[in-house]
């Protein structure tokens, strides 16, 4: 469940989800209430979805009609709205990597809040969460929450293949094993 300075973002989620829904615009849920839709504990300021960028355009229009202040801020890879001062990204281009159908296949759907709607895998949140550590951002406390409430939701040996070519990865998942949260690869369970 979600804590009390969550409900006003969790009011803003759920107008932002239903007004995408009846446009027909697809989306997936991402983030930290993405990780709250799958069982663990949201803790963020804001909302993400996950749109594609041919969508972007049609989305802010749908949203500024339904009453949201839109911004096109610099960063190229995504678009805000405000809802009562609440902020929604809508991410277009997560970790570099544009959102597709694929990126919507990679989904499933669940009840945030009591309404049903596309969210992005356990396992597609800690590859996004471990390709966003960079030399610039490499804050493991951020990434540590979201892998012990979810890990058994997340395939790991797809998360290694997915993430190899990033050394910050790397180090997070040896953290992971040392910290005995996931076991290393090729490690039988007995």
């Amino acid at each position: 469940m979600a804590h009390r300075e969550d409900e006003g973002l969790l009011h803003t989620l759920k107008r932002v989800a239903a007004v995408l829904k009846q446009s027909e615009i697809p989306f997936a849920l991402g983030g930290s209430f993405a990780v709250y839709a799958h069982g663990g504990h949201s803790s963020d300021h804001d909302v993400d979805f996950l749109i594609r960028g041919q969508d972007v355009d049609r989305a802010l229009e749908t949203l500024v009609a339904e009453g949201f202040v839109a911004e096109r801020p610099p960063e190229d890879w995504l678009v805000k709205v405000y809802d009562e001062g609440r902020l929604v990204d809508l991410i277009h281009r997560p970790i570099e990597t544009p959102v597709t159908d694929e990126t919507f296949g990679d989904t499933v759907v669940r009840p945030v809040d009591a309404i049903h709607m596309p969210v992005l895998s356990a396992t597609q949140l800690m590859v996004h969460k471990l390709l966003s550590f960079s030399q610039h951002y490499c804050d493991f406390a951020r990434g540590l929450p979201l892998a012990r409430s979810l890990r058994e939701q997340i395939d790991w040996e797809r998360v290694r293949k997915e993430t190899a070519h990033s050394p910050y990865a790397e180090a997070f998942l040896v953290l992971l094993d040392r910290l005995d949260v996931v076991p290393s690869p090729g490690a039988r369970e007995d």
